[in-house]
């Protein structure tokens, strides 16, 4: 018999629950108009019981919905089970006539291999460096079979699929835990592929070429970009080649060609390969390509032209970074305009044998400037920049002679570099100096 408590007026009295036996008497112990303490019974079974008695004490099956659901709330309340927990039992009293409890089941698979077993095959692993799960297998095998180990008896007959599964075990990880690079994602920037300009100009080819560290300082960085068709070149130096260094330099070393840019194609480097690069170039409408693996054609212009020009006129020795500003006014009024007005360049010209393979020949007639290379196309003015004009670029062509722009050059890189080495020079003298101040003072 289960009871209630009721507290009226500051005194208790004992209520049987017997009492409860219509509906309108379940609404009114559901709407709380008396303080009602109630005590379930503890065992499962005997709450099982309990459910199903009331059940059949209200006549659940012959109810209204509800009063079917007054029944269902106060089942709830009393027996402190869930909506759906209720919802279950009482589906299967309508579809049995009665509640059993179901005893759940525990450890019901028998373990086959032991921690010892996954010891064993962690040290296994460990001697023979981790081969595939096949190789442990037949070594498993081998061992209980050919050499007698009756420690390997179990795993003997594992599968390789299996062995997986022990690796993954928390007794095979506290012993051996194995960590592996991190693999490099393909990068989706670019697209991987060959340039195509069809004897059009705009199409650069783009690489960087770094001078040379000293003491584990890092030296200056140059940009060098060259259109394919007209081998019109600009040079430029940046300090370091990252975002902050290398944006501000490519935007002026695009603005530097004459012609409208319309592709631009670098190696995979990550200082070209990278989400600010991207969108600079798509705000500027510019197609982005870049190397193919394996095809060391695709950007061998470019590097053609760091040893015929960058090494030829800066060498290998180191130069610091912080000369990096300096280098680029020399560029812009000496080496840009020598290369690409007063120097002349091979053009190839390409043959196809009869056997469809291509031959280029470099013929002397062919050889000429980069700037004459580009007046010679037909309707060479559509592919200048809007604010650009041949007469203004034959002036800074025939402003000086080829000799004159060579000799200025000459004296300029003569003055650049007299002044590096002595910047170098007395920062190695100051930091002597200041070494040896430090040892005195030690002293």
């Amino acid at each position: 018999m289960t009871d209630f408590v009721h507290d009226n007026g500051g005194m208790k009295t004992i209520m049987n629950e017997d009492k409860l036996n219509t509906i309108e008497q379940l609404e009114q112990f559901l709407s709380g108009t008396q303080d009602v303490e109630f005590s379930p019974p503890k065992n499962k079974k005997e709450l099982y019981q309990w459910i199903q008695k009331k059940l059949c004490k209200f006549r659940y099956m012959g109810l209204s919905k509800r009063e079917k659901g007054v029944v269902k709330k106060y089942l709830i309340k009393v027996g402190g089970y869930s909506d759906s927990q209720i919802t279950r039992l009482i589906t299967q009293y309508t579809k049995k006539g009665t509640i059993t409890r179901i005893q759940s089941t525990k450890n019901g698979f028998h373990r086959r291999y032991t921690d010892e077993d996954i010891r064993l095959l962690e040290r296994m692993d460990q001697q023979h460096e981790s081969p595939c799960g096949y190789a442990i297998k037949k070594l498993c095998e081998r061992a209980f079979e050919i050499y007698n180990e009756e420690e390997f008896k179990r795993l003997s007959s594992i599968s390789s699929a299996h062995i997986y599964n022990l690796r993954r075990s928390t007794v095979y990880r506290n012993q051996r835990q194995t960590f592996n690079k991190t693999k490099s994602k393909p990068s989706t920037i670019g697209e991987r592929r060959k340039p195509r300009p069809d004897g059009k100009p705009g199409y650069i080819r783009i690489d960087t070429v770094h001078q040379g560290d000293l003491d584990k300082q890092k030296g200056v960085y140059y940009i060098n970009a060259v259109d394919e068709v007209t081998q019109f070149e600009v040079v430029f130096a940046v300090e370091r080649i990252s975002e902050r260094y290398l944006l501000p330099v490519l935007e002026k070393l695009l603005e530097a060609f004459p012609f409208v840019i319309l592709g631009f194609h670098s190696d995979n480097g990550s200082e070209y390969i990278n989400s600010p690069v991207a969108k600079l170039l798509e705000k500027l409408l510019i197609e982005f390509t870049k190397s193919r693996s394996r095809h060391s054609n695709d950007n061998a212009l470019a590097e053609s032209k760091n040893n015929s020009i960058v090494r030829k006129f800066f060498g290998y020795d180191h130069i610091p970074q912080y000369w990096a500003d300096t280098i680029n006014v020399f560029n812009e009024d000496h080496l840009n305009p020598y290369i690409n007005y007063h120097r002349p360049c091979f053009f190839p010209k390409t043959e196809t044998d009869s056997k469809g393979k291509q031959h280029k020949k470099y013929l002397y007639e062919d050889m000429m400037t980069p700037y004459d290379k580009l007046k010679s196309f037909p309707n060479a003015d559509q592919y200048l920049k809007p604010e650009t004009s041949f007469d203004d670029l034959d002036k800074l062509a025939l402003e000086i002679s080829d000799n004159e722009a060579a000799e200025r050059l000459q004296e300029a890189r003569i003055k650049l570099f007299g002044a590096i080495h002595k910047g170098t020079s007395g920062q190695v003298e100051t930091a002597q100096s200041e070494q040896l101040e430090v040892e005195l003072d030690a002293t």
